[in-house]
């Protein structure tokens, strides 16, 4: 009787603590990405705002907060406002089964993976429904490459978390984690390389960023799904593509890296998870600055043609060796 309501205190806990991270790596990504830019082509990006531009990132949100929320006069006024909220809100509820550290999780469930996969792909469908709910010629065929692209990628990445599951006997994170303590060999990451590198690659598509940004191609289509949200509407966007950048690589760093242990036994905390999943998101920012975008035809080419039969042949290959 008096376990339900800790239980509930707990979650809202946990959703706090998961909006609270979640801003925060907006804050701290948008102020990378723009440093990691500027360096990249030889220019100091923003210095102005605080020291070394540390407070842009933070006066660009205030600024994105002041401004008028407009709506287009052709568009789907219903359409229009739900998709971001339909972008942001599932991005909170993919934190909350990653265990970040010993006690750091917040939900226990034994198919957090399939959690995770499963509102994930609401993402799709709020770039869908942002083009078409804006009427807008770029908004629509953002959102026609969005549902290509999205349904392409996710089927690998689907596999591989297979690959995962069938290697470890279990969809919980925490076991998932667990059973990488030790050395740095019993990470997966040398038990399933192919499947790492899959995931890696899918891990940009679904989160759309470059080279595999084409539903939002600023040379092709101005902005892509979101051409018409200005204000707070382009902010929940940008939120929730930051904040899937920082659950893909969370969810990577516990499948592939060993969570939150350390290369040697007895060194755990939630230190390595961040340093771990910093790295990944650092490499996604070094990826977009310096690759340039692939054509759309390119796109599906790689995922049908070369990701979806390597990630097959590693599901049958690792479920053959288990089953041996």
């Amino acid at each position: 009787m008096f376990g339900i309501p800790m239980i509930l205190i707990n979650l809202v806990i946990a959703a706090v603590a998961a909006m609270i991270w979640l801003a925060l790596n907006a804050l701290v990504l948008v102020y990378c990405e723009r440093k990691f830019a500027g360096h990249i082509q030889r220019r100091p990006g923003p210095f102005e705002v605080g020291p070394h531009g540390a407070l842009q990132p933070l006066i660009d949100g205030l600024k994105l907060m002041s401004k008028q929320l407009l709506t287009p006069d052709n568009a789907d006024g219903f359409l229009f406002w739900l998709a971001p909220i339909l972008s942001m809100i599932p991005v909170m509820l993919l934190f909350m089964p990653i265990p970040y550290g010993p006690v750091l999780t917040g939900m226990e469930v034994n198919l957090g993976l399939l959690l995770i996969l499963a509102f994930s792909s609401f993402n799709g469908l709020a770039v869908i429904l942002a083009g078409w709910g804006s009427n807008n010629k770029w908004g629509v065929l953002g959102a026609a490459r969005a549902v290509a692209q999205t349904v392409a990628y996710e089927i690998p990445l689907l596999l591989t978390v297979l690959s995962i599951s069938f290697m470890t006997g279990t969809l919980n994170l925490s076991e998932i984690t667990a059973q990488q303590a030790g050395f740095i060999w019993d990470w997966n990451i040398w038990k399933q390389p192919l499947a790492f590198l899959i995931f890696i690659v899918a891990m940009f598509g679904e989160t759309n960023r470059a080279p595999f940004d084409l539903a939002e191609a600023e040379s092709e289509l101005t902005a892509g799904f979101h051409t018409e949200y200005s204000s707070m509407g382009f902010g929940l966007f940008f939120m929730a593509e930051y904040g899937y950048m920082v659950a893909m690589c969370s969810i990577c760093s516990v499948l592939f890296l060993g969570g939150f242990y350390g290369p040697f036994p007895g060194i755990e905390g939630w230190w390595w998870m961040l340093v771990k999943t910093y790295a990944l998101l650092f490499l996604m920012i070094w990826a977009r600055w310096t690759f340039p975008r692939v054509r759309f035809d390119q796109l599906l080419n790689l995922n049908w043609k070369w990701l979806l039969p390597l990630a097959t042949f590693n599901l049958l290959a690792t479920a053959l060796i288990m089953k041996l």
